[in-house]
């Protein structure tokens, strides 16, 4: 029987609204890889919907680790995400620590729209670069590219010179690879960047504007790009594969003009994740 990859997700889970481990779970799953939920908060609906009610499972996490360290599991992957406290970073740490051998994907997720989300204290934004200096990759949007880097957000579209300094700046607090969502190039075109410190090779991927937001697109990019590296492919091909994917879903979800709040309507389109489609829209730059 062909060994199935094994993801631990450090993730929040929200009811209403897809984001999160209610789209890491479905899309892992479908890419053929094992996901093993560690939820760091149990949400009523994602913080996008302004009121919502919040379980912190920050006490959770250590008797989590620790069981698995009982049963001596290994996992193929760290990815962690959405965290309710600053103390969960260390308990980040602890995972990354316990498991040496695995990938470690941070998705430092922190804002957007150039605002850090309302849960989001400045130590735990702070704290952040401790978790994006033991990954080996990381997704930041464009927001929470400029508070790692403390910079600050960029209110009219970029150079794409800038974006590269960028990469290499984050890369060199740790990670080996980084992509950069969300980047409005002075170009005209919403972009994908990445970085593979490997061998100094950036990339880009173009993506069609829609003119609409939906809550959990970077969970769904994220995921896609995990679990195609998982697979054996290349950070090009990651990317086009992750760009696809995600872009597909907003259009179908633009299509049905649904609230942005309740995310990307992606239940339907799951199978585009395991055809045969050929990538090559990522070019090198």
């Amino acid at each position: 029987m062909k060994n199935i990859k094994k993801v631990a997700a450090i993730q929040d889970m929200s009811g209403l609204g897809r984001c999160s481990l209610t789209v890491i779970i479905p899309v892992l799953s479908a890419m053929g890889i094992q996901v093993c939920p560690v939820p760091t908060a149990v949400l009523s609906a994602h913080t996008g919907y302004g009121e919502f009610v919040m379980h912190d499972l920050t006490d959770f996490m250590v008797p989590v680790l620790e069981h698995y360290k009982k049963l001596k599991v290994d996992f193929d992957c760290i990815y962690s995400g959405f965290l309710a406290s600053a103390e969960q970073i260390d308990h980040c740490l602890e995972f990354f620590r316990a498991f040496p051998d695995s990938l470690k994907l941070v998705d430092p997720v922190m804002g957007d729209d150039g605002r850090a989300y309302a849960t989001y204290t400045k130590e735990l934004c702070d704290r952040m670069s401790e978790l994006v200096a033991v990954a080996d990759i990381i997704t930041p949007n464009l927001t929470e590219a400029a508070i790692l880097l403390g910079e600050q957000y960029p209110k009219n579209a970029v150079s794409l010179d800038l974006i590269k300094r960028w990469l290499v700046r984050l890369s060199e607090m740790g990670a080996g690879i980084v992509v950069i969502t969300s980047v409005m190039l002075e170009d005209g075109n919403m972009a994908t960047v990445g970085y593979n410190k490997a061998d100094g090779s950036f990339w880009r991927l173009n993506s069609k504007i829609v003119p609409a937001h939906y809550s959990g697109t970077g969970d769904m990019f994220a995921s896609v790009l995990i679990g195609s590296i998982l697979k054996g492919d290349d950070l090009a091909v990651a990317m086009n594969r992750a760009g696809d994917f995600t872009e597909h879903s907003v259009r179908v979800t633009y299509r049905c003009k649904k609230p942005w709040t309740e995310g990307l309507m992606f239940e339907g389109e799951l199978g585009r994740l395991f055809s045969d489609r050929q990538y090559n829209d990522c070019v090198r730059i």
